[in-house]
């Protein structure tokens, strides 16, 4: 039998995952996601424009940005604004969630508006870039809908797939599926695994903590996420309901 997880989990097993839809009024979108004792709250607004290299090419663009409260974690963190600029940790998980999302939106259908992405982290026990990934596809989503409500023409539903992200890793030689914080922060081998519902991968980031991960432990962890991906595609599903039928293409939803 597999020793206990700190918080008692089996190893296939998720924190406990929710998301509240439209918990923003002002924004277009907007969901509040809560892994664990993780929390981000995400929101997605629409700018009637584009970055200057996509002027007169009829398409859009996603982008995203990612910040932390000052006590989101255990002790107060200078808020990264009163410091001149993003630190690099910041500045990579942004460009990951932009990057996530934009591989799940035909630009094309979107004319030329720059959706905003805005993920910030409430408080962080672990797997803040899985959970906004996660929380941001349903804030985008929302804010799609909520351009099609107000009569904005887009020429096709633009989303291709639904795109969620899972954390694995390898805890005293086992494959372990969405790590907490106590458990990241000890794991021989800790990866970010990011996933479209029709079982395709976005990214992939992995990094031995100790010694070298071998192809079979790999696979496991590969296992692991893909049987935690399905789950949160599920609650992606039952949160958005009718609002993703409408924005999504009919090929991607029958995959």
């Amino acid at each position: 039998m597999s020793a206990a997880r700190p918080d008692g989990r089996a190893d296939g097993e998720l924190r406990h995952a929710a998301i509240t839809l439209g918990v923003n009024r002002y924004a277009e979108g907007s969901a509040l996601i809560q892994v664990g004792e993780t929390r981000v709250l995400c929101t997605a607004s629409v700018e009637d424009r584009v970055p200057p290299f996509l002027v007169g090419q009829k398409k859009g663009w996603v982008t995203a940005e990612y910040g932390m409260l000052p006590r989101a974690t255990h002790t107060r963190t200078q808020r990264e604004a009163s410091r001149g600029r993003p630190s690099g940790r910041t500045s990579e998980i942004q460009r990951l969630i932009g990057r996530a999302l934009r591989a799940v939106v035909d630009q094309s259908a979107l004319g030329e508006r720059t959706l905003w992405i805005d993920c910030d982290v409430l408080q962080a026990d672990g797997g803040t870039r899985c959970a906004s990934i996660t929380g941001a596809f349903v804030a985008l989503a929302q804010a799609l809908q909520t351009l099609r409500a107000r009569g904005v023409i887009l020429i096709r539903p633009p989303l291709t797939a639904q795109v969620a992200a899972v954390s694995v890793g390898m805890v005293q030689g086992r494959a372990v599926l969405d790590l907490s914080y106590e458990e990241d922060s000890g794991a021989g081998v800790d990866m970010n695994i990011i996933g479209t519902d029709a079982g395709r991968y976005i990214e992939i980031q992995g990094t031995a903590e100790a010694s070298p991960f071998s192809r079979a432990e790999m696979d496991a962890m590969l296992g692991r996420a893909a049987e935690g991906l399905a789950r949160l595609f599920d609650l992606q599903r039952s949160t958005l309901g009718d609002v993703l039928s409408g924005v999504m293409q009919q090929a991607a939803l029958e995959t």
